[in-house]
């Protein structure tokens, strides 16, 4: 009995280490942003690594070559859908546009099987709560929607009002739970001794400092241990 619970551990185990490599070889998106064909494989890849989980007599490594032959055959489809147009939308189909310059196309509703309650829903994702607002609403191959509001709606920004504003920067943490993060260090080409008169120019020490984030341009975001922001 405890020879078989330990199988089964280490079965798992395996299995858990190589669906994630697989899963991270095929890229870095979510779920909600996959394509028709990488969910396929992501589903055949669930099923795969279940088959040896609930049959111990199953060989393991059969669940290994083919959740592989899944990835492969992913990459090289992924690398031919770009070079091939007609492939990409053959596997990916293509984008929708369900309002155009303000007005509903009610044929391409139907074409994707999309109620006007569904439409409204998936404005409200977007913010858009006034469907008349709404100058295009594309529907990508993803499911999610691209909106484009009327201009009179739209947020006016500091180019339409002619204010010239300064560069963002990249705020990384420099400084996390007392403790410097050198990955951020490298990225903004500082030293420590630097974070830490940093700290010590605001009366503190890096010990003491919960958060401590650094941009390229020098803009700097302080909480210490036991403060509330």
């Amino acid at each position: 009995m405890v020879i078989f619970l330990l199988v089964t551990i280490i079965r798992t185990i395996i299995l858990y280490l190589f669906v994630t490599i697989a899963i991270r070889l095929m890229g870095k998106r979510q779920i909600g942003d996959m394509q028709p064909n990488e969910l396929v494989v992501t589903l055949l890849i669930s099923e795969i690594a279940a088959i040896p989980l609930q049959d111990a007599n199953q060989p393991i490594l059969n669940g290994i070559v083919a959740i592989f032959i899944l990835v492969i055959v992913e990459i090289i489809i992924s690398v031919l859908s770009m070079k091939y147009m007609p492939l990409h939308k053959l596997l990916s189909g293509k984008s929708v546009i369900l309002i155009k310059d303000g007005k509903i196309d009610q044929k391409a509703m139907k074409r994707v099987r999309l109620t006007i309650i569904d439409l409204v829903e998936l404005l409200r994702g977007q913010n858009v709560f006034d469907i008349s607002t709404v100058s295009f609403a594309i529907l990508e191959v993803n499911g999610n929607l691209s909106v484009i509001l009327k201009p009179e709606h739209r947020t006016v920004t500091p180019k339409d009002m002619k204010i010239k504003m300064k560069k963002d920067g990249l705020p990384l943490p420099v400084v996390s739970d007392g403790k410097i993060v050198n990955e951020s260090l490298r990225q903004l080409s500082l030293s420590e001794n630097t974070i830490r008169e940093l700290a010590s120019m605001r009366h503190t020490k890096c010990e003491d400092i919960f958060l401590m984030t650094l941009d390229q341009y020098g803009n700097c975001y302080l909480v210490t241990k036991g403060e509330e922001k």
